[in-house]
């Protein structure tokens, strides 16, 4: 989903000229995910409010944002972070508490606690949108049926080539189970038993040496226009933007996604606190997570959000049926767990590597 970007400087030293009354200052992943965010949520409320929004691109907001508080310079007011760090951080102190019932309702009158999908309200963030890991493939490398089970990717006779995974485990285990027919509800059980484990790895193992190791989002996209692989998971958003936006060849595999939110907090200690949670509550209103959604295929947050998503910012294609939240998608959908990951990601990812490094 994320353009990985050096972050700048400018992060750690806005000027006090960038601090004033007036401005604030979010920090979110930059390329086309900050695009959305920028004609969404910045542009009508920097019309409505007056107050001017600097955006600033960071490889992962949630580093600088610790970075920030424990040096007590904080020169963020609004971050977008994922969940597992949104948890953390708030855990750590670092954040601001937010009450629901500060939240705009729905348009119907529906209070925010009631209005956000589930797991999109915690106790120092708001999530924005959900996001999918999927698989794509090139619809010009396979003759005949194509692809259309997460089974499929691993079924290197049928539909032959290489394959693009991410280095980490998180994106990985899930998906080899899926393939073995795991059920979804089931995957976090699976994961946190030595068999399940085993089982996930003796999956991975049948496609090993074909697959391909990204690690930063424009990769999968890349490795799929280059041939390089013929089928490769990644963000749904990029392989979206490479479909329509710019013509190439994909097709989305639904079967098996795995759904993550971005969230948006506020540290303590930030220079501009009221214009920032003015900021948050806009830019999670029913409208505004309905409108970033004619800019990127993420789904919005709220579900009254979800009538109003209308057509992408060419004004022919429809976006409910790119949604990772459209039911049609969710059957098989894999729910990030962070409280799973707390507890197993370091030996899993032990576990990973060594997996990596043998032959």
């Amino acid at each position: 989903m994320k353009t990985v970007l050096i972050l700048s400087t400018a992060i750690a030293t806005l000027g006090t000229a960038a601090l004033a009354e007036g401005e604030v200052n979010v920090v979110s992943w930059g390329g086309a995910y900050e695009m959305s965010q920028v004609e969404a949520y910045n542009k009508p409320f920097a019309e409505q409010t007056g107050i001017t929004v600097n955006m600033i691109a960071a490889d992962n907001p949630a580093t600088p944002l610790k970075v920030q508080v424990e040096a007590g310079n904080v020169t963020g007011d609004v971050f977008d972070v994922e969940v597992s760090d949104a948890i953390r951080l708030c855990d750590e102190g670092a954040l601001v508490e937010i009450d629901p019932a500060m939240l705009p309702a729905a348009p119907d009158g529906t209070p925010a606690a009631e209005d956000f999908l589930d797991g999109a309200l915690l106790d120092c963030a708001v999530a924005n949108i959900f996001w999918g890991t999927v698989i794509a493939f090139d619809k010009t490398k396979f003759e005949g049926a194509a692809p259309s089970t997460a089974a499929d990717f691993f079924d290197l006779e049928t539909f032959p080539g290489k394959r693009g995974l991410p280095k980490n485990p998180k994106r990985t285990l899930y998906l080899a189970l899926i393939a073995d027919g795991v059920p979804a509800d089931q995957i976090y059980d699976k994961l946190g038993s030595a068999e399940g484990v085993q089982q996930a790895f003796a999956k991975l193992d049948s496609i090993k040496n074909d697959v391909v190791w990204w690690e930063a989002g424009a990769q999968p996209v890349q490795l799929l226009a280059d041939g390089e692989v013929t089928m490769a998971t990644g963000y749904n958003g990029r392989f979206f933007d490479a479909m329509v936006a710019e013509g190439k060849p994909f097709e989305i595999i639904w079967d098996g996604q795995y759904m993550d939110l971005d969230m948006f907090v506020i540290p303590k200690g930030a220079p501009n606190p009221e214009a920032a949670m003015e900021y948050l509550k806009f830019a999670t209103d029913t409208q505004r997570l309905a409108d970033q959604a004619k800019y990127i295929a993420y789904g919005p947050a709220r579900k009254s959000s979800a009538a109003l998503v209308g057509l992408y910012q060419d004004g022919t294609t429809e976006m409910a049926p790119h949604m990772p939240t459209n039911p049609d998608h969710m059957e098989s959908a894999v729910m990030d767990d962070p409280e799973f990951w707390a507890d197993h990601d370091a030996e899993l990812t032990e576990r990973f590597n060594s997996w990596l490094a043998s032959s």
